[in-house]
C-alpha cells in the first residue's frame, strides 16, 4: 500500500509564503508524476503544480512565477513553495502521485492540508 503524507498547510497573512511537503512511502518501484492540486470550497479540485520524474513541470496559470515545485526522486518527496499569497488561494490542497509498483500503475493521493490566505 502507497502511502501520501503532506505538512506544511497552515494561516498565513496575503504576501506571505508557505512550503507544502509531501513524502510517499510504501511498495514503490518508480513514480511518475508528483504533484499537488487544490480544492477551493464549493469549486472542483484543480491542478495546481505537477513535476515528471525528468523534471518537466508545469503550473496552472493562476500560480506561475509565485509557486515553485521540486522533487527529490531519491526520497520519493515533493515541494511545494508558495510565495506571494493571496486569499483566492485558500483551499485544502492535495498531493497526487502517479506510482508503480507490484500492483502495477496507482493513483494515489493524501489526505490533503488547508491554506488559508487571510487579506
Amino acid at each position: 500500500q502507497v502511502q501520501l503524507v503532506e505538512s506544511g498547510g497552515g494561516l498565513v497573512q496575503a504576501g506571505g509564503s508557505l512550503r507544502l511537503s509531501c513524502a510517499a512511502s510504501g511498495i514503490i518501484f518508480s513514480i511518475n508524476a508528483m504533484g499537488w492540486y487544490r480544492q477551493a470550497p464549493g469549486n472542483q479540485r484543480e491542478l495546481v503544480a505537477v513535476i515528471d520524474s525528468g523534471g518537466r513541470i508545469n503550473y496552472a496559470d493562476s500560480v506561475k512565477g509565485r509557486f515553485t515545485i521540486s522533487r527529490d526522486n531519491a526520497k520519493n518527496t515533493v515541494l511545494l513553495q508558495m510565495n506571494s499569497l493571496k486569499p483566492e488561494d485558500t483551499a485544502v490542497y492535495y498531493c497526487n502521485a502517479k506510482v508503480i509498483n507490484y500492483a502495477g500503475n496507482r493513483e494515489v493521493w493524501g489526505q490533503g492540508t488547508l491554506v488559508t490566505v487571510s487579506s
